[in-house]
């Protein structure tokens, strides 16, 4: 059985869950492991599954509402034992010192550009794979 990644996407919009989803497809470069998207919607809902373990990268959208990725992404890194890597989705490139002190991995402009996007994502896995080996 070939290995599997969990990837939590969180955003209130679900067009930009879809687009995530679509530029993920089924593995975002051939060297990583087959992805499983889970959506979240609320900051609730990424707490709760942060908690219950297993997700290898977390995907936020800095412009979520009624809390942004960027200060869901600090709070996760705060209190989120062993917290995955974030990549986060900004509104613009001048955001990224932003995404710099929310402490994410990785970000890449909104809307989402599928390369960009496919090699981000993969990078952030590559890595949490070289962790965990």
């Amino acid at each position: 059985m070939q290995p599997t990644a969990t990837v939590l996407v969180y955003s209130d919009d679900s067009t930009t869950r879809e687009q995530v989803r679509l530029a993920t497809g089924r593995r975002p470069a051939p060297d990583v492991p087959v992805v499983e998207i889970l959506e979240c919607a609320t900051p609730a809902a990424v707490i709760k599954e942060l908690d219950r373990g297993g997700i290898d990268v977390c995907v936020l959208d800095g412009e979520a509402v009624p809390m942004g990725g960027m200060g869901m992404c600090r709070q996760i890194k705060d209190e989120i034992f062993n917290c995955p890597p974030v990549l986060l989705l900004i509104g613009r490139p001048q955001d990224a010192w932003l995404a710099t002190w929310s402490r994410a991995d990785a970000a890449v402009t909104h809307p989402v550009d599928p390369v960009e996007f496919a090699s981000a994502l993969a990078s952030l896995l590559r890595r949490k794979n070289l962790q965990n080996a």
